[in-house]
């Protein structure tokens, strides 16, 4: 407070704090930076610290070749975590690695075989609805059908020539829409649930019917079986040596011997590669069998060791996370900065001389203003090919037109203030009078827009990189990130964390500004009492 000795000043400053959302959000973004900003200490596959034959490493402040641990001449990064694991290194009982306390970088590949599953195989039984039709004669009996046995009588062997009232109940809608087409009129498609005698529930249906020259002499009906308690997935699971430790149901004791020798192969090679599903009929009913089991592939769910995840290429999702909030964060400060610089200086040009300098100044930004970004950002890019400088040159072109204007109109209105006339009279030179008299009372505007700026600059670096136009690859992005959940949109990981934390910092940036504009406010105290 002591370096504030403005009254005013310390009145803002106090006003801030006491809008506590503003002031604790502040300290969260503070916080996380900082932490961000010492990532390689939190996340990294390279240790902290070696010992080594008594020696003492430092890895990650210190680049050592594979040659200092091996002594084979190789100027290449060794594998830490192999070596870790070595004959070499175990040896002596003094030896030691200390990693962060997520032991993986943002560009490191995780080995799928430290990645713990399980071996079990899941064998799903699931029955398919059967369905079935028959061309019955104007009185109804039967002239042929395919597969009807099912829905008729068990006891009944030959259904031709029988009446399918005897087998199942035919509703009133349903026998108009019959006697339509033996009048040969037109008829629409009709599905009408009904039952069979014995309490089965089925869906009888009726194709179009376009008259024809002569009256058909039989009608197909469909049928199709629907809500039946037969109808239940059976669930087996088996282990790896074909041991079956886990049923929903007794299924398996009704399973043909040759049915289970099949299932057996199929389960033996599913251990190792996935499978087809395999189609058995068990007791007069159809089944899909499918063999499920957990597999490796990336992207992966979050498990021990991985708390948000694995990427599409086999990368830490948390470590991508933080380095990814550190870079969008730096992005954002350093283009807020050269922003309000390129803006300040044109702004306080144009308010201060006026007249041209106001008026060409004003067309130039005018034009410049008019320039499609995008395309600017696209064509750089091939030209000069894509980098983290180059992207905030690129923006930083661009971003400081807003804060310009605000600054020309403040210099506009406190250059014929009495201070600057007096300041003038003294002979004190214009860059002086500019940069030391009338931009500290300038700086309202610039102070209260820097945290939305900041929200603005974060989100377009993740829409650039969700398109394909901000950092090269692998950069840990959270646009990246976002982009591989449009690819993988069963990886509902990817898509639920880096949003959350884009959301989460920009709603902190916004509590931030939002807490500065109230306490920069000037008619807070301008008030006369």
């Amino acid at each position: 407070m002591k370096k504030f000795k403005n009254p005013v000043t310390q009145k803002k400053i106090l006003r801030f704090k006491e809008i506590k959302q503003a002031y604790f959000s502040l300290w969260i973004l503070i916080i996380i930076y900082l932490v961000s900003l010492g990532s390689e200490f939190v996340c990294n596959g390279t240790p902290l610290y070696v010992k080594f034959n008594g020696s003492s490493y430092f890895p990650v402040l210190k680049f050592y070749s594979e040659d200092v641990f091996k002594g084979n001449g190789k100027k290449t990064r060794p594998n830490y975590k192999k070596m870790n694991k070595s004959k070499i290194f175990g040896e002596n009982s003094g030896n030691y690695m200390i990693f962060a306390p997520v032991p993986f970088g943002p560009f490191e590949s995780i080995d799928p075989k430290s990645i713990p599953v399980s071996d079990n195989v899941t064998v799903s039984f699931v029955p398919v609805p059967m369905i079935g039709t028959v061309n019955i004669k104007k009185d109804y009996s039967v002239a042929r059908s395919y597969l009807f046995e099912f829905f008729a009588k068990k006891e009944e062997k030959e259904i031709k020539g029988h009446k399918i009232t005897k087998y199942c109940h035919i509703p009133i809608g349903l026998k108009k829409e019959v006697d339509k087409r033996f009048a040969n009129k037109k008829a629409l498609s009709l599905s009408i649930k009904t039952e069979c005698f014995d309490g089965r529930k089925i869906l009888v249906s009726l194709s179009t019917f376009s008259p024809r020259k002569k009256s058909p002499k039989t009608v197909r009906l469909t049928f199709r079986e629907i809500e039946p308690e037969e109808l239940v997935s059976h669930k087996l699971v088996f282990n790896k040596d074909l041991v079956l430790i886990k049923k929903s149901s007794q299924i398996w004791n009704i399973v043909s011997e040759y049915d289970k020798k099949l299932v057996f192969d199929f389960l033996q090679r599913r251990l190792s590669a996935p499978v087809d599903t395999l189609r058995l009929t068990i007791e007069n009913r159809l089944y899909k069998v499918s063999f499920t089991k957990e597999d490796i592939r990336f992207p992966f769910p979050p498990i021990a060791g991985h708390i948000m995840g694995i990427d599409g290429a086999g990368r830490d999702v948390f470590a991508r996370i933080l380095y990814g909030f550190r870079t969008s964060l730096s992005f954002g400060l350093m283009l807020v900065l050269c922003s309000m610089t390129i803006g300040i200086i044109a702004g306080a040009v144009q308010g201060y001389y006026g007249s041209i300098v106001d008026i060409t100044g004003q067309r130039f930004i005018e034009i410049w203003s008019t320039l499609p970004f995008l395309y600017v950002m696209i064509l750089i890019g091939s030209l000069l090919g894509r980098s983290f400088l180059l992207l905030l040159f690129c923006y930083g072109l661009f971003n400081w037109i807003g804060i310009s204007y605000y600054i020309r109109a403040e210099f506009l209105r406190l250059r014929k203030q009495p201070f600057v006339e007096a300041a003038k009279c003294m002979g004190i030179s214009n860059s002086k009078i500019i940069f030391k008299h009338i931009l500290p009372n300038a700086m309202v505007p610039v102070i209260t827009f820097s945290p939305f700026m900041l929200v603005g600059a974060i989100g377009s670096l993740a829409a650039l990189d969700y398109l394909g136009f901000g950092l090269p690859p692998p950069t840990p992005s959270w646009g990246e990130l976002l982009f591989q959940a449009q690819q993988y949109r069963w990886a509902w990981w990817l898509i639920l964390y880096p949003s959350t934390a884009l959301f989460v910092v920009m709603l902190l940036c916004i509590f931030v500004g939002d807490g500065i504009r109230n306490a920069f406010d000037p008619k807070r105290y301008s008030r006369l009492r």
